[in-house]
């Protein structure tokens, strides 16, 4: 590991030269398919199964683990991580099981000898290339073909264990492949219904209609009951499926800190000026009052991001300014220094290595002595002079990955365009502070360099600063009281009814709002409008409806919430689907209405009458797929084209999504669309049904189909 890890790290993404048995464990946030370990044993628990086949909780927790960990390092809160880690988890393994089950079926295997050609072929998969061989290099099946054979004959039983789960992953990522591509390469469009499409899409037809809009009749007439809406659920099942959810009414009490928190955090500050101030060791210093982050380095101004730039950086050397608030802290900031530097800097460098990061445990271990490494660095240095290739002994001894670029291409361990402030400061200050040509072995925690300044581009005061922050917390007076008010409420409130009332009469007249939270699901952590709490989703379905639960602290706050809905695995209620289905049965009540008062069909002109004067009206060129006059009216443009009503008026009302018409078909024929030849037509549907997301459909489809059972709201 080099000076470039920091590089990386802090402005851009290092991606580190280990050797795949380092890197083995991340493939766990895939899944994986282990026929060793489907069974689960008979003494396992287990968290779910799908078809019958068990999934073994030790397994999942172990992935959802590790996933939860990848997460957090990304910036994901603790509670949000594993509720993604979660979810991701159980529909890979769902995925997974369902996949298999039509693996089996259709006969798609993977054999021994297109594994090693995924491995040491001309053609070696994507998962073997990333984590196989160090980052940076070309892919070199001989040395995989090692690494492999040593791990199989000397590794431990973890490293064996972490190489039988990547090649499973090979072997799994390779069978999806087969199969989606057997699903994309059988679409296919019938010539007979491209044909029937471009014939139905040449027709036109011209009708006059009268009609009479539902919103014309008040809704208030048309009274609609539950047995109603429960008899049009029953027949329309599908369309009316529900996952298992809760709702809640909830109120908060904020813990958040204070006004007075606020000063006492700054007086803190104030009292620590002086020291500050007179300090001779400003890191040892900062340290001692927990800051971890202190650069000590110089930055372009460019590259300092504090609102407060300006008048920190006006200052004399030595001067402090603050407090002021940043970020959610108080901040006192010290001038530690004035130059004029470039803006980047071009430079070339060989690393002597002393240390290095385990890319696992992220712990350093000593590669080799420091005064080792002194000398050879020094013996480079001597070499450069006399006039040795730069290049070649950068090749031969560079302990820095970064000498080789993503392609596995020799840099010569040069770096362009390197801003100020993203390299240990000891580095940093070396190639910023130093002209162009000048060359020097500057020691950094991970061991000696041999630096050259290849050049300067832009120029600009750089400034090295300490800053001295105070986090703004909430007291334990604040918290208390907060948590004070919370259980207040909820002593007052026994159900829901009581719940209600007590906010009316003494919360509401404060300014307190009454949240709503709607689709909790059970393995949830975010809660909307809330922020994310695992214990409190636990807690709202442990109560039944209508109970109050106990305050619970989210983020800043003491929540007390109430569960005002529960919904199970099923069929929707009366209650949860009246606002969907109520509407449509108003309005075939409407219809009915309507087509009553129309009476018998005669003529236009009599419907007209009918329906107290209303105008008729025309509609030309109706095409069978738009027909954006009328808007989406199905039942009309099936009419307009039925053979036997054209020349005349439709025999009966046509009861409509918008309303009730009556229509006279005046004329049909056809016209000539461009949609090019059939044979055409039948191609570019192939190539967009391949395109599509046809395989990620069925895949649902297959998840939709499968008995599945779920025990992780039980276990998490």
């Amino acid at each position: 590991m080099s000076i470039i890890q920091d590089i990386r790290e802090k402005y851009a993404k290092l991606t580190v030269a280990v050797i795949a048995i380092a890197l083995l464990g991340f493939v766990l946030t895939d899944y994986f398919s282990s026929k060793a370990r489907s069974g689960g044993g008979m003494g396992s628990t287990v968290v779910g199964r799908v078809n019958g086949k068990k999934i073994d909780d030790k397994d999942f927790r172990k992935k959802v683990e590790i996933t939860q960990n990848n997460l957090s390092q990304q910036g994901y809160p603790s509670d949000m991580a594993f509720s993604q880690a979660l979810e991701q988890m159980w529909n890979q393994e769902v995925e997974r099981i369902v996949l298999q089950e039509q693996y089996d079926k259709l006969g798609i295997v993977v054999g021994k000898k297109e594994l090693n050609d995924l491995l040491y072929g001309p053609q070696p998969s994507s998962i073997a290339q990333q984590y196989l061989m160090p980052q940076g290099q070309p892919y070199d099946p001989t040395q995989v073909l090692q690494t492999v054979t040593q791990i199989r004959k000397q590794g431990t039983a973890e490293q064996k264990n972490q190489l039988n789960e990547l090649l499973e992953y090979i072997v799994q990522e390779r069978l999806k492949e087969k199969f989606n591509a057997m699903l994309a390469n059988s679409s296919n469009q019938p010539r007979w219904r491209v044909e029937k499409q471009i014939a139905d899409n040449s027709q036109v037809a011209n009708i006059s209609y009268v009609s009479e809009s539902y919103a014309s009749q008040p809704d208030s007439l048309y009274k609609v009951e539950d047995k109603e809406i429960a008899d049009y659920v029953s027949k329309h099942k599908t369309q009316f499926k529900q996952k298992e959810s809760r709702s809640i009414n909830y109120v908060t009490f904020s813990a958040a800190p204070s006004s007075a928190d606020s000063l006492e955090v700054k007086k803190r500050l104030n009292e620590l000026r002086p020291a500050f101030d007179s300090t001779n060791n400003i890191e040892l210093y900062l340290a001692g009052e927990g800051v971890s982050n202190f650069y000590d380095g110089y930055k372009s101004g460019s590259q300092i991001q504090s609102a407060f730039k300006d008048s920190i950086t006006r200052l004399p050397i030595g001067g402090i300014y603050g407090p002021f608030l940043e970020n959610g802290n108080f901040v006192l900031a010290k001038l530690l220094g004035a130059k004029q530097m470039p803006d980047t800097v071009k430079v070339r460098h060989i690393l002597i290595g002393t240390m290095q990061r385990d890319p696992q445990s992220g712990q350093m271990y000593p590669i080799r002595d420091t005064t080792t490494a002194y000398k050879l660095c020094d013996s480079i240095r001597n070499e450069i002079a006399k006039g040795s290739n730069f290049d070649s002994l950068c090749l031969k001894f560079s302990d820095d990955p970064g000498k080789n670029d993503q392609q596995g291409n020799f840099t010569g361990g040069v770096y362009d365009n390197v801003p100020s402030g993203q390299m240990v400061p000891t580095f940093n200050d070396f190639i910023f502070l130093n002209p162009p040509g000048s060359k020097g072995i500057v020691k950094t925690t991970y061991g000696y360099h041999y630096i050259e300044v290849l050049s300067h581009k832009g120029s600009g005061m750089g400034y090295k600063i300490a800053e001295l922050p105070k986090e703004i917390i909430a007291s334990q007076e604040t918290d208390n009281a907060a948590l004070n008010a919370a259980n207040s409420f909820f002593g007052d409130s026994p159900d829901q009814q009581a719940y209600d009332n007590t906010y009316e009469q003494k919360l509401k007249p404060q300014g307190k709002q009454k949240g709503v939270a709607t689709d909790i699901k059970p393995v949830s952590s975010d809660i909307r409008g809330l922020g994310s709490s695992r214990t409190l989703v636990r807690n709202i379905y442990e109560a039944k409806k209508g109970e109050v639960i106990r305050p619970e602290r989210v983020g800043d706050n003491y929540v007390v919430a109430v569960v005002t809905e529960v919904f199970e695995d099923g069929t929707q209620g009366v209650n949860t689907a009246r606002p969907l289905v109520e509407p449509i049965l108003r309005n075939k009540k409407k219809a009915q209405v309507l087509i009553t008062k129309i009476g018998k069909i005669t003529t236009l002109e009599a419907a007209s009458a009918a329906m107290g004067g209303k105008q008729i009206e025309g509609a030309d060129s109706l095409r069978i797929s738009n027909s954006p006059v009328l808007g989406y009216e199905p039942r009309v443009i099936g009419a307009a084209f039925n053979p036997n009503n054209k020349g005349k008026v439709v025999p009966e009302a046509i009861e409509g999504v918008n309303g009730v018409y009556v229509v006279r078909v005046d004329s049909t024929g056809a016209t000539a669309v461009m949609e090019g030849s059939v044979t055409e037509r039948r191609q570019a549907d192939y190539t967009r049904m391949k395109q599509a997301t046809y395989p990620y459909i069925l895949i649902n489809t297959l998840k939709e189909a499968a008995t599945i059972k779920d025990n992780r709201a039980k276990r998490y």
